[in-house]
């Protein structure tokens, strides 16, 4: 790696850690309802800001690396809408007043950017030295395609995580939040409060999100810092698109399938890529063309109100 790569490397990371600071620090530095005007403004922001780095790539790595990243970013994007999913069903099941929601959304994305970054690394470089797995990513993407469809109505249980039962073995949980803390000490013993607790479900789902979405994005580049600055950006304008779109997320009800068939077709530009190279220009059209037909499927044929009320206790997988 030149100097100038190493410091565009150094560069971005001070920047998402320059605008983490300033979300924590001074934007959210007392907790409260995030109101959607709020998540609305906060979105366009992280948009802007991931089309201003895109415009930037284009001018200064040119045309290819441009459409990569607006490509993996698209991807990125409308797989993290299964992560708002589950952390509607997460703050739910566990009632999190939602002055403390965007704290743990705020912790947790940090240690997502964290595992983010370990398996992009890992993927290249599995890549790189071992080319057939990029036959065993593009399978495992068709079959979690193919998966999403088939688990469309499939029920989870934050209580039954493997970690968050072994953590409860380990370490004693208050009863209530106590205004907000991850822990606190009471007659000189440590406990953890449910926020933490909710904490480590939040995290733990985006590794097994992570298992899918890092794939996919391979499957459009394997140049590590276009991987893994769509990623991050995708990541940063997830809790602000969470509370934006958290009333009306229910309502996009053919979106997994939309999703699922940018798996599978992702899935299959992998498995073909040593006999065809889908074009760039190409696979940003099928992207953006899926998402558009599912979420205008799911506004001209609306959901049925019963089905609605039973989606409340479950989440599409």
């Amino acid at each position: 790696m030149d100097i100038s790569h190493l410091a565009l490397w150094i560069g971005f990371n001070v920047f998402v850690l320059a605008m983490l600071a300033l979300d924590l620090f001074v934007f959210h530095r007392k907790p409260h309802e995030v109101s959607v005007r709020e998540a609305l403004s906060w979105s366009a922001v992280w948009i802007a800001l991931a089309l201003l780095f895109n415009a930037g790539l284009y001018f200064f790595q040119g045309r290819q690396q441009a459409l990569e990243f607006l490509t993996g970013y698209l991807i990125e994007k409308s797989l993290s809408v299964d992560n708002i999913f589950v952390f509607l069903m997460v703050f739910a099941y566990f009632r999190v007043p939602q002055k403390y929601q965007h704290e743990v959304l705020f912790w947790g994305i940090l240690g997502a950017l964290v595992f983010r970054a370990i398996f992009i690394a890992g993927g290249v470089t599995l890549i790189k030295n071992f080319h057939w797995i990029i036959y065993v990513f593009g399978a495992f993407l068709i079959f979690t395609g193919i998966k999403m469809v088939l688990d469309k109505d499939k029920e989870i249980h934050p209580e039954k995580s493997p970690l968050l039962r072994l953590f409860r073995k380990f370490m004693p949980v208050t009863e209530g939040y106590e205004n907000g803390k991850f822990f606190v000490r009471k007659d000189t013993r440590l406990y953890a409060t449910p926020l933490f607790v909710v904490l480590l479900v939040i995290e733990t789902t985006d590794i097994i999100f992570a298992v899918d979405s890092i794939p996919a994005i391979l499957a459009i580049t394997q140049d590590p810092f276009i991987v893994y600055t769509s990623n991050v950006f995708a990541i940063l304008g997830l809790r602000a698109l969470y509370f934006a779109l958290a009333g009306v997320i229910r309502l996009f009800h053919y979106l997994h399938y939309g999703l699922s068939a940018i798996l599978v077709f992702v899935g299959t530009k992998m498995l073909l890529s040593d006999f065809y190279k889908v074009p760039i220009g190409i696979s940003l059209s099928v992207v953006a063309c899926l998402l558009f037909l599912s979420v205008g499927a799911s506004l001209l044929w609306p959901q049925k109100k019963e089905q609605e009320s039973a989606d409340l206790s479950s989440h599409p997988s």
